[in-house]
């Protein structure tokens, strides 16, 4: 399309118990760019609760190593009751897994602790007494009925020991200190007999260890459970978490959403921006979704007060066939064309392909692009499709580089494999067969000229001239479409400066091609609009009735008409001249691509052995795959830089705004 896709400002009146339907249809189908600039944001309980729930899920999928989704999947719907309480039922199983393998490791640690600071106690062969210094153990000695042994386990679980030293009831109950107070209160209501330690008895019994070491190994055993529980639960909740995370991520979007339109205690007004022709269809759906309990009306641009004063901007919704769409990146980057105005993305995508063709031409390395193309489509392998917005654009220069490579006569910077079927093809059609149709470096070829050079670097200024050309009518229907008569009349990139122009390049191409003189009438000619230019603030003034005529004084009028005769000369003379760099970068490119041939046979001619064939073939792949990425990144940024400065430049004056539907999936 030539102009963007016709807009039409639609509210909709929802009641509370649709608004979740009519979101989820509007997030699907991405139709509707929602105007919230006046509408301030206030959190709700479900969004709250909606979050809390989020980061639940979280914790358990890190702790279980699931990987959530970073958006809904395809097919998600918002999630019901059902679905939440089954969130929070997943979450509470996991909870107590991360509990039991927390106590696990810490009741670890701490017998380790005990463990070490023993053993390291029998090493120093102190005294029994002494005991009571450690750290991490609190040891009690006495006699205990048998009997109550396994209650007060019971009781005490993993917090105690009771080992027995022998006959009589003897035994040593052990505990970590913050454990001592339960222990001694435990061992009081069984009747505990504390025995005196024989004084100067050295070491610890040798059961406590004995028990400490059984202890650890229990404690790895429950470790190696826990861990055994945690794969079996991974495998058995990874799909539900995973679904759960997307519908909650879309639940999210659908609340924040909410949270920020207009509403009353029983409806929501919903306001934004949807493509005209869609609207039918849209509205349709919407009333049979919420059983018709809506009400719809739509406004076209005009009827809205913040867009007839200027101070609100209708969004801009691009409609391009796959090749022109593939090439809205470039122009998206540099900003939307305003609403109403010329969309020149299938301009860009025509020349950035001729451009890029151009300076990169080689049948083999067009190729190989062309494949990259291909592999980062959508049928392509997923490693690729990530990349996909580069699909289109890659295919389309790779085309353009092979038509050029063939044109003249490189294949992965081999100059003759392409001799003879260029002979037969030019033969059969001219009757004088070649050996290249286009000579980039005429010199190597026999009976070549340095004229033929002169002849491409032409080419490409003509080239430039028809872009800016087109340009400059781009910028002067805008500016009428715009109401801004003035500007597109009499400015330097309006109809006077574009008569300007062609009439400097028809005397150039008349001195150049014709032999003839510049005449007295070319300065008069040339004269007139450079003046209509300088006196453009007076003559429009004065057809406007506006007074004064010099609005800012005669010295800064006459700065100002200077300075803008001075911008315009230079102005047109390097955004024509600018254009020799698509020839420069073409030769530039046959350059490299010769190097790497004559490199090849010079190995060719010289080398012997087997090493001969090994060291071609890896001159050739290096010598390519050096060109390829180095060039192609080259290129790639000129033909944007022309894009940008040289054709942008005349009437992106000022941009509109990117139409953005709600979604809730922002990779598509």
């Amino acid at each position: 399309m030539i102009r963007p896709r016709k807009m039409k400002c639609v509210q909709m009146t929802v009641l509370k118990s649709d608004i979740n339907t009519v979101i989820e249809y509007l997030g699907r189908n991405k139709v509707m760019h929602f105007d919230l600039s006046d509408n301030p944001s206030v959190q709700s309980t479900d969004y709250t609760r909606m979050q809390k729930l989020w980061e639940k899920l979280c914790s358990s999928s890190e702790f279980l190593g699931v990987q959530l989704p970073s958006e809904p999947a395809q097919n998600t719907s918002l999630p019901g009751e059902e679905d939440e309480a089954l969130a929070e039922k997943l979450c509470a199983s996991v909870d107590a897994l991360i509990a039991s393998e927390i106590a696990a490791h810490e009741e670890k640690r701490r017998t380790e602790e005990a463990y070490g600071e023993t053993k390291a106690f029998i090493n120093l062969n102190a005294p029994f007494s002494e005991l009571e210094q450690l750290t991490y153990l609190n040891l009690r000695v006495g006699r205990l009925d048998p009997r109550v042994h396994a209650e007060i386990k019971e009781r005490l679980g993993d917090r105690v020991m009771i080992i027995p030293l022998g006959g009589e009831g003897r035994v040593l109950a052990a505990s970590s200190r913050k454990g001592r107070f339960a222990l001694d209160s435990e061992l009081k209501k069984y009747a505990f007999e504390s025995i005196a330690i024989p004084e100067g008895y050295m070491g610890v019994p040798a059961e406590l260890l004995d028990g400490l070491e059984q202890r650890l190994k229990n404690i790895e055993q429950d470790i190696e459970i826990i861990a055994g529980e945690k794969q079996l639960l991974q495998n058995r909740i990874q799909t539900e978490l995973q679904r759960l995370g997307s519908m909650l991520l879309m639940a999210l979007a659908a609340e924040n959403l909410k949270s920020q339109l207009v509403s009353t205690s029983s409806a929501y007004l919903m306001t934004g921006w949807i493509p005209s022709d869609t609207i039918p269809a849209i509205t349709k759906d919407i009333t049979d979704i919420a059983g018709g309990r809506v009400a719809i009306r739509t406004y076209s641009p005009d009827e809205i007060p913040g867009v007839k004063d200027g101070d609100e901007k209708v969004p801009v919704a691009l409609k391009h066939n796959p090749f022109a769409k593939g090439f809205e990146g470039v122009v998206t980057s540099y900003g939307a064309p305003l609403y109403g105005t010329i969309d020149p993305t299938p301009i860009v995508a025509v020349f950035f392909t001729m451009f890029f063709g151009i300076m990169f031409g080689d049948l083999g390395q067009g190729f190989v692009l062309f494949l990259l193309g291909l592999l980062t489509g959508n049928h392509g392998p997923r490693l690729f499709t990530r990349f996909k917005k580069f699909s289109v654009p890659l295919i389309a220069v790779g085309i353009a580089s092979m038509v050029m490579g063939f044109l003249n006569g490189e294949v992965f910077t081999n100059e003759e494999l392409l001799i003879t079927p260029t002979r037969a093809i030019t033969g059969a059609i001219t009757g004088q067969p070649v050996d290249r149709i286009i000579s980039i470096m005429p010199l190597t070829e026999r009976g070549g000229s340095v004229r033929k050079l002169f002849y491409f670097f032409g080419f490409t200024i003509g080239m430039g001239i028809i872009f800016n050309s087109i340009g400059f009518v781009i910028n002067i229907v805008n500016k009428f479409i715009l109401k801004k008569f003035d500007e597109a009349l009499f400015a330097k990139t309006g109809l006077t400066g574009l008569l300007l122009f062609w009439y400097a390049v028809s005397i150039a191409i008349r001195l150049i091609f014709f032999n003839s003189r510049f005449e007295w009438f070319d300065l008069v000619i040339l004269l007139i609009p450079c003046c209509i230019i300088f006196f453009r603030p007076v003559i429009w003034r004065c057809a406007a009735g506006e007074r004064p005529l010099l609005k800012n004084g005669l010295v800064l009028f006459i700065v100002e008409g200077f300075v803008e005769i001075i911008e315009t000369a230079s102005g047109y003379v390097s955004s024509t001249v600018s254009f020799l760099r698509i020839g420069a970068f073409a030769l530039s490119h046959a350059v490299l691509a010769y190097i790497v041939f004559s490199f090849t046979e010079l190995v060719i001619n010289t080398a012997g052995g087997p090493m001969r064939a090994v060291s071609v073939v890896l001159i050739m792949i290096f010598g390519n795959m050096v060109i390829i990425v180095l060039e192609g990144l080259i290129v790639a940024i000129q033909v944007v830089r022309l894009q940008y400065y040289e054709f942008f430049s005349k009437f992106f004056t000022d941009t509109g705004m990117e139409f953005i539907p709600f979604s809730f999936r922002k990779s598509e």
